[in-house]
């Protein structure tokens, strides 16, 4: 059958050390996942219940390079976090076999609107405008688990214009991946090409035109971000 519009594209992202690339179904990204970022957000980092917010799949910018300053915003911030990638999904997924469902890990930043986000809290409304626009999910090409195996600790950082400003520790995630895949999984059923963003450390912090973003994953490279 006729499409009545052009199909648009589908995003892709690569995966490291191949010409292969590893196409994007949904975004799925966890708030609060380490305790000190939590904490500077005035949150009590206990283990409540994991809760989400999703990205457009487009809003990827694969091997990161230039992002736009987005409109609308006059406080735009910085998150780096650990990105899973599915290659399979299902409901009901428990914790213990979650991993057998991940394809590869990355490095991904979720850029945030944080004025935005902090008026939908204040007037109880949902952060789509805060979280969800264009080139808001910089990512680095995808790690597959069979070379990095399924990261639970190392170093995850982030520095703007060479001055650091988050450095946490994969260990430190309030809820696990495993967990996170298991959780997510009693709401929607997951399916291959799905990504998890899974949390930042603490230090997020203001952008400008500008300036260079670069951060890393202990064992997954890095990512560099210019805002233009």
């Amino acid at each position: 059958m006729e499409a009545v519009i052009p199909v648009p594209p589908s995003p892709a992202i690569p995966v490291h050390g191949t010409a292969a690339l590893f196409p994007v179904r949904r975004i799925y990204c966890i708030g609060r996942n380490y305790a000190d970022h939590a904490r500077e957000m005035g949150s009590d980092p206990t283990r409540e219940t994991p809760f989400f917010f999703g990205k457009p799949q487009d809003a990827v910018v694969p091997g990161g390079g230039a992002v736009a300053y987005p409109p609308a915003t006059a406080n735009l911030h910085h998150e780096v976090e650990l990105v899973v990638a599915l290659a399979q999904g299902g409901r009901d997924i428990p914790a213990a076999e979650a991993e057998r469902c991940v394809f590869g890990y990355a490095v991904g930043i979720d850029l945030t609107r944080r004025d935005l986000q902090a008026k939908a809290k204040d007037k109880g409304q949902p952060w789509d405008t805060a979280k969800g626009f264009d080139q808001s999910a910089p990512i680095s090409p995808i790690t597959p688990a069979t070379t990095s195996g399924h990261p639970s600790a190392g170093a995850i950082w982030l520095s703007v214009n060479g001055t650091e400003r988050q450095r946490g520790n994969l260990d430190q995630l309030i809820w696990s991946v495993p967990e996170v895949i298991a959780h997510i999984s009693r709401f929607v059923a997951l399916a291959p090409g799905d990504l998890i963003y899974t949390g930042t450390p603490a230090g997020v912090g203001p952008l400008v035109p500008g300036d260079r973003i670069r951060c890393g994953i202990d064992g997954l490279g890095e990512l560099e971000v210019v805002i233009v």
